[in-house]
C-alpha cells in the first residue's frame, strides 16, 4: 500500500530527473558526433555533464534520506482496537474489518463506517464543499475526509488501493502548484533554450559543411550547441534546494514542498495562528467564578464530551468532581460553532463562548468577560437557559521564541496578522506580551473580510472559512502569504497559503496539507527557513546569470555565423575550458556560499539584465577580430585563439563582477580560476588548440583586454536603462 507520508523522491525519481534528461541526450548525441571526428580531446565536455550528474544525485540522494528519516517522525498514528486495546499503528499496518478511534483533527486514510459515536467531517478534498458533515452510526466514511470534532469507533471495510480516494490521498501533498518565480523562470529559459537550440544547431552544421569538411563542421557546430545548453543551471537549482532541505532537515524542519523554501524567502505577509503556534498551546485553569456550584455538572458534562482539543482537556483535568446525572445527548465543540453542549434529563447545557451562546447579549456579562480578557485569559462559559452559571478562565503561555520571531519577521518588512477563534481582547492582550501593538476585531460580526483585512492585524473569533477568506484577501492584493497553524481550524487556510507552516504536535489533517511541518514545534526556526530560502534565491540568481552569458553569447554567434561569420570561432574544449573556469567552478561555490540579503525585484528580469552585458561584449570581441580580419590575414586556429583569449577574459570579468562585494572566499576564488586560465593558454595551448599569435594580432587582444571593463560598464548602464523604461511602462499601462 503507498504511504501517504512518503514525501521524498522514489531512487528511480531521483535517477530520472538527473540522467535521462533533455540536455543530457543531446550531450551525449553531440558527443558521438565529435567521437566520430576521431577529436576525442573535444569530447572533454562530457565530463562536466557526468560531474554534474553524479554531484546532483549524491544531494539528492543525500536529502532523500534525510527527508525519509523526519517522515518517520512524522508519520501517521492511526488508533486501533485489537485484543480490547487501544494501539498506535501506522497507515500500513491497518487492515480490513479492523475497528479504529478517530478523533478530532485525524485524517481518515480508509474507507468504512461508524458503528459508534457521531462526528462531524469535513469531505472538501472528495466533494469540493468546506461545510461540515454530520456523521452518526451506520454512516459511511471516505478515506481523503477528516474529522473536524467528536469522536467515533470506525469499522474499516477497504484500504489501500481498493479506497474510493486513493488517487486523491496519494497525491494530497501535491494537491497544487505552489508559485515559485525560480521554478518559472528556469522553466521559461529551459523551454526557450530547447526552441532555439536544435533548428540552429541543424542549421549551423548544413551552412558549415557546404563551406568546410565534416570534421570541422561537426566541431564548430558541437561547440555552437554546447554553448547554448544552461545544463547547469537545472543541476545547480536542484542542488541548492536538495541542500536547503537537508540543512533545514537538521533543524528538525520537515520540508515537503521543496519551492516552499524559496516562497517563504519572498513572503511579505505572515499570518499567525494563535493557539499553539505564537502560544505554547497547553491551556490551564486559572481562575474559576461560579455563579452556582457546578463542579459536577462540568465533571459530568467534560466525561460526556469526547471532545480532546487543549481547552477541554484543561477544563477536564480541573472538574474532577461528579454529579453522574444521565446524558439525553450531546454535541461535540467545533470551531465554526465556538461551543459543545450536553443535555442531561434536567435540561441543556452550554459551554463555550458567550457571544455565540447567547440568545440576547447582556453588556454587563461582556464588562465582566473583558476584565478578564484584558490580563491574556481566555474566558469560556458554562450556560443554561441563556443565564451564565460559571466563567472559566484559561491561560495559555507564549512560546518563549515567539517574541524574538515576531521581532524578527518586523525588522524584515514582513507584515504580520494574528488570526484566532478566541475572544480578540485576549488575542490582543497576548500579542502585546510578544511586542505586537495592533488593533484588533471581532470579526463574528464581520460579513465582509475585504472590509477589515486592511485596517486590522490582530482576528478574533474567527471561523475557519473566515481564516481562508482572509488569506485570500491577502493574496488578491499581490501578498506573498505565509500561513502557520495547527489545528483542523486552520486547514482550510493552509491550503490557501502560499507558503504553509504546521506544528508537529498538529492535527494529522493540518500537517497533511502544510508545505513545512516544525517536528518540534520551534517558531525560532521560520527566520532560518527564510535564510536559507533567501540562500537559494540570491545565489542561483547570481550563477544564472554565469550561465547564461554562455548560452546568449553562443546563440549569438551561431546567428552570425549563419549570417556573415566565416566560422564559428570556438572549439568544443575551448568552451569547455572557458565554462569550466568562469561559469562551473565558479558556480557551484557560489551557490553553498551564505547569502541572506533581502530578496528584491523579479528573479528573471534580475538574470537577463546581469547576463546581457557580458554576452553583448563577447560577441563584439568577436566581431572585432572577424572585422581585423578583413584587413589582415588571421588563420582560422589564430581567429580560434583569439576569441578563447578574449571571450575567456570576458567571462572572467563578469565573474569578477557577480563577486562584488568581494570576500576572501571570493577573491580565491577569481584569483585560481584566472590562474588557471592563463597557465592553461600558456603550458597546455597545444592539448586546447591555442597557437602562437601574430604581433598585430597580440596587439589587438591586449586593447581589446584593456577596453572589456569600460565596454561592460556602458552596455551594463545601456540595459538598465531599457529595463528601466519596460517597468515604467509596466506601471503605467498596470503591468
Amino acid at each position: 500500500m503507498h504511504n501517504p507520508n512518503n514525501l521524498s523522491k522514489s531512487y528511480k525519481e531521483i535517477i530520472k530527473q538527473h540522467v535521462f534528461t533533455l540536455f543530457n541526450g543531446i550531450n551525449v548525441v553531440l558527443a558521438i558526433f565529435v567521437f566520430f571526428t576521431g577529436s576525442y580531446r573535444n569530447m572533454l565536455f562530457m565530463i562536466t555533464v557526468i560531474l554534474n550528474m553524479v554531484i546532483g544525485l549524491f544531494q539528492e540522494i543525500r536529502s532523500k534520506h534525510m527527508l525519509d528519516k523526519l517522515s518517520l517522525l512524522n508519520q501517521t498514528k492511526i488508533h486501533v482496537i485489537r485484543n480490547n486495546t487501544e494501539l498506535e499503528l501506522s497507515v500500513e499496518e491497518v487492515k480490513v474489518n479492523d475497528i479504529l478511534v478517530l478523533y478530532a483533527g485525524d485524517e481518515i486514510s480508509f474507507d468504512g463506517h461508524i458503528i459508534s459515536g457521531n462526528i462531524e467531517c469535513d469531505e472538501s478534498m472528495l466533494t469540493g464543499e468546506s461545510d461540515a458533515v454530520y456523521k452518526q452510526e451506520n454512516s459511511s466514511l471516505l478515506s481523503g475526509s477528516f474529522v473536524i470534532s467528536g469522536k467515533c469507533w470506525m469499522h474499516v471495510d477497504k484500504v489501500g488501493q481498493d479506497t474510493y480516494a486513493y488517487s486523491i490521498l496519494k497525491h494530497a501533498k501535491r494537491f497544487k502548484r505552489y508559485p515559485s518565480q525560480l521554478r518559472d523562470s528556469i522553466d521559461w529559459i529551459i523551454k526557450w533554450c530547447t526552441y532555439i537550440l536544435i533548428p540552429l544547431g541543424c542549421v549551423l552544421f548544413i551552412k558549415q559543411l557546404i563551406k568546410t569538411n565534416y570534421t570541422t563542421a561537426t566541431l564548430n557546430t558541437v561547440a555552437g550547441v554546447v554553448g547554448m545548453i544552461p545544463e547547469g543551471l537545472v543541476f545547480l537549482t536542484s542542488v541548492a534546494l536538495a541542500i536547503s532541505a537537508y540543512k533545514l532537515g537538521k533543524q528538525k524542519v520537515l520540508v515537503q514542498e521543496l519551492y516552499c523554501i524559496e516562497t517563504l524567502a519572498r513572503t511579505d505577509t505572515l499570518c499567525l495562528d494563535k493557539t499553539g503556534t505564537l502560544t505554547q498551546g497547553k491551556l490551564s485553569v486559572c481562575h474559576v467564578e461560579k455563579i452556582e456550584n457546578v463542579d459536577g455538572i462540568l465533571g459530568d458534562m467534560m466525561q460526556a464530551l469526547p471532545d480532546d482539543n487543549a481547552t477541554a482537556i484543561a477544563i477536564r483535568n480541573y472538574f474532577k468532581a461528579r454529579n453522574y446525572k444521565k446524558v439525553v445527548s450531546y454535541l461535540p465543540f467545533s470551531s465554526q460553532r465556538k461551543y459543545s453542549s450536553v443535555t442531561f434529563e434536567d435540561g441543556e447545557y452550554k459551554l463555550g463562548a458567550y457571544s455565540y451562546i447567547a440568545k440576547e447579549i447582556d453588556l454587563d456579562v461582556e464588562k465582566h468577560i473583558e476584565d478578564y480578557t484584558s490580563q491574556a485569559m481566555r474566558v469560556v462559559v458554562l450556560m443554561k437557559d441563556n443565564a451564565v452559571l460559571a466563567y472559566i478562565c484559561l491561560r495559555d503561555e507564549l512560546r518563549p521564541d515567539a517574541k524574538d520571531t515576531l521581532n524578527f519577521f518586523k525588522k524584515q518588512g514582513v507584515d504580520i496578522k494574528i488570526i484566532s477563534g478566541d475572544d480578540p481582547r485576549t488575542v490582543e492582550a497576548l500579542a502585546r506580551k510578544a511586542g505586537f501593538t495592533s488593533k484588533s476585531i471581532d470579526m463574528s460580526t464581520i460579513k465582509d473580510v475585504e472590509m477589515v483585512v486592511d485596517s486590522y492585524s490582530i482576528f478574533g473569533r474567527v471561523t475557519p472559512e473566515q481564516k481562508k477568506e482572509l488569506v485570500l484577501a491577502l493574496k488578491r492584493r499581490n501578498k506573498t502569504v505565509a500561513m502557520t497553524g495547527d489545528g483542523v481550524n486552520d486547514v482550510m487556510a493552509l491550503k490557501e497559503a502560499d507558503c504553509s507552516i504546521a506544528m508537529g504536535s498538529g492535527s494529522q489533517a493540518c500537517k497533511s496539507v502544510a508545505s513545512l511541518v516544525l517536528l518540534e514545534n520551534q517558531m525560532n526556526t521560520l527566520p532560518v527557513i527564510l535564510y536559507q530560502g533567501r540562500c537559494v534565491i540570491n545565489n542561483i540568481q547570481r550563477t544564472a546569470s554565469l550561465f547564461l552569458v554562455k548560452t546568449i553569447f553562443s546563440i549569438g554567434l551561431s546567428l552570425l555565423t549563419l549570417v556573415c561569420l566565416k566560422n564559428y570561432p570556438f572549439k568544443p574544449i575551448q568552451l569547455t575550458l572557458i565554462s569550466a573556469l568562469a561559469t562551473g567552478i565558479p558556480s557551484f561555490i557560489l551557490t553553498l556560499e551564505p547569502n541572506g540579503n533581502i530578496v528584491k525585484e523579479n528573479f528573471l528580469r534580475n538574470v537577463i539584465s546581469k547576463a546581457l552585458p557580458g554576452a553583448i561584449c563577447v560577441i563584439c570581441s568577436v566581431i572585432g577580430v572577424s572585422i581585423l580580419g578583413h584587413f589582415v590575414y588571421i588563420s582560422p586556429n589564430e581567429y580560434s585563439t583569439m576569441c578563447t583569449i578574449l571571450a575567456g577574459v570576458n567571462a572572467l570579468m563578469v565573474l569578477i563582477r557577480v563577486c562584488v562585494p568581494m570576500t576572501m572566499l571570493r577573491k580565491i576564488l577569481v584569483t585560481i580560476m584566472s590562474v588557471i586560465f592563463a597557465g592553461s593558454i600558456i603550458l597546455c595551448k597545444n592539448f586546447f588548440y591555442i597557437v602562437h599569435l601574430q604581433w598585430y594580432e597580440i596587439i589587438y587582444v591586449i586593447l581589446n583586454v584593456c577596453l572589456i571593463p569600460f565596454i561592460l560598464t556602458l552596455v551594463s548602464n545601456w540595459v538598465k536603462m531599457i529595463f528601466k523604461k519596460i517597468n515604467h511602462k509596466k506601471k503605467k499601462f498596470g503591468n
